[in-house]
């Protein structure tokens, strides 16, 4: 009889973690207001919206709720843009999700 120790992982929870290169180009929007003087915090109007609710929409619960209200600041209140809000969210999620993840440890026996 030989036992072999083994490991079982539990099911990915990347559903839960937009794609990194999804954020990182939603900050690109959201800072191209930033490279237009005057002009560019204007359409700020149009985007502080839309961006609280792409948040909320790819974050979701209450995160989802507080970083959208964030978003929403962030991109409304004057030279706040240079600020990656959806990248530094899935930094901190990404980060989240693998201190949560625990290999299951098991034993196989086999017999011979």
């Amino acid at each position: 009889m030989e036992i072999v120790p083994s490991k079982i992982t539990q099911p990915s929870k990347s559903k839960n973690l937009p794609s990194l290169a999804l954020c990182i180009g939603l900050d690109l929007i959201g800072m191209a207001s930033f490279s237009i003087p005057f002009i560019g915090e204007f359409s700020d109007v149009i985007w502080a919206p839309l961006s609280a609710v792409i948040y909320f929409s790819l974050f979701g619960g209450k995160i989802g709720l507080i970083g959208g209200a964030f978003s929403f600041l962030e991109e409304l209140l004057p030279f706040t843009d240079i600020l990656p809000t959806f990248t530094l969210s899935w930094l901190i999620r990404k980060r989240k999700l693998e201190k949560e993840f625990k290999p299951l440890q098991t034993v196989i026996i086999k017999a011979k």
